[in-house]
Parts: structure tokens; C-alpha cells; sequence
């Protein structure tokens, strides 16, 4: 179901799982809350039986889900103000360990979470490791200079090695600061998280579930 965050943000949550001790906050990509993120929500809950928050990224803005203008609003993002509403997503949970999930955008919001000790671990799917350059903003700080002074080690990086947002140069780099990351030789950016993408791998993608799941709930 829906609900609004402390911070007027709204959020997708499900803590109908009876007993669960942990949860999963989990960062979209630059489309949002849709349909896509409600059904993930209830499935992971189900699957992982965890409770579990998606929180929308761009909230109050009213963006259509054409992309253009969501890549026209990302020099305004303000990372304090994103780990600000992904903090109130875990708190919403009600549980003590809590692991944040994210996918493209959401995957980079990932590596710049790394710095709040509030997540037990991280899965970042296919997240940007540098920001990309019509992305870059005044509140907006690389994800490797973040994971440099965060805690890298709690993070799980998901990429594709035909992937142009994650380059074979910015995995190095991503390697370096101790992030562990599992790499799909022929899998493309976005090949995971919805089935209705050209990109799409299911055989991948239920590895990189199945490899999520153990980072996030071991």
C-alpha cells in the first residue's frame, strides 16, 4: 500500500509478512513508483519474507515516465535529501537490520548510500559508479568518492560487461574500493529488474536475484 513518509515523500510498502525480522528498502529507477515497483514490493516481501519499502525518487515533482524529463531533472537532485527518505523508508519498517536494493539510478543512489550506517548491506543492480555528465549537479557527489569514505564492503554491485553505464574502467575503480561485484559477460544495462525490456536476461537475472538475496538477508 502507499504511504507518506515524515518527509511528505511517498513510499510503496509491505510488512504483511507475520514475523519478519528484517527488511529491504528498495531504490527505483528513474522511472519511480509505478506498477512494476508495487508488484516487486509485494513479491520480494512474499519471496524473501521480509518486510519491504520502495520509495519514490523524484518526489511532489509530477514528471510524466517520458524519459527526457527525468534526465533533464537530475542535475537538481540532492543526495542528502534522497538518503534523508531512503533512512525514513527503513524506519517505516519497523525492524533493526534493514538492506537497501536499487536498480540504475537507483543502483547508483546505492553506492552514495554506502556512507549511512544505517544499512546492513547493499545491493546495487547495474548503478552508475561515476555520475554521468548531463546528470551532474551542485548536490550530486560521485558514488566513488562516497564509497571511498563509506562503507564499501557492505555493497554488492550487479553489472553487465555490455553495459555503457558501467564501463570496464569504472568497474576497476568500483573493484578497488572493496566493493564485491558480480559480472554478466553479455548482459546489457537494465537486464534484470523488468521483464519487458529488449534487455531483459532471465537466467541472469534470476542469478543476480538469487545472489541479492543472500548478500542482503546472509
Amino acid at each position: 500500500m502507499r504511504i507518506t513518509l515524515p518527509s511528505g515523500t511517498e513510499a510503496e510498502i509491505d510488512t504483511t509478512v507475520d514475523g519478519a525480522t528484517q527488511g529491504i528498502v528498495v531504490a527505483p529507477d528513474i522511472f519511480g513508483l509505478r506498477p512494476l515497483f508495487d508488484d516487486f514490493v509485494a513479491r520480494i516481501a512474499r519471496e524473501w519474507q521480509v518486510k519491504v519499502i520502495a520509495v519514490e525518487p523524484f518526489p511532489g515533482r509530477g514528471l510524466p515516465l517520458e524519459i527526457e524529463p527525468r534526465v533533464q531533472a537530475m542535475p537538481t537532485m540532492d543526495d542528502d535529501l534522497y538518503l534523508r527518505d531512503l533512512e525514513e523508508g527503513a524506519a517505516a519498517l519497523g525492524v533493526s537490520r534493514v538492506g537497501l536494493i536499487g536498480f540504475c539510478m537507483g543502483g547508483m543512489y546505492c553506492h552514495k548510500s554506502a556512507r549511512s550506517d544505517r544499512f546492513a548491506r547493499i545491493a546495487s543492480f547495474y548503478g552508475m559508479i561515476h555520475v554521468p555528465e548531463s546528470w551532474q549537479g551542485p548536490k550530486q557527489g560521485d558514488p566513488i568518492e562516497i564509497l571511498n569514505r563509506g562503507h564499501a564492503d557492505r555493497v554488492l554491485a550487479v553489472v553487465g560487461l555490455k553495459d555503457p553505464y558501467t564501463p570496464q574502467a569504472d568497474i576497476a575503480e568500483l573493484k578497488s574500493t572493496g566493493v564485491s561485484v558480480v559480472e554478466y559477460a553479455d548482459a546489457e544495462h537494465g537486464f534484470a529488474h523488468d521483464a519487458a525490456r529488449p534487455s531483459h536476461r532471465p537466467m541472469d537475472a534470476a542469478d543476480a536475484f538469487a545472489r541479492a538475496k543472500e548478500w542482503l538477508l546472509g
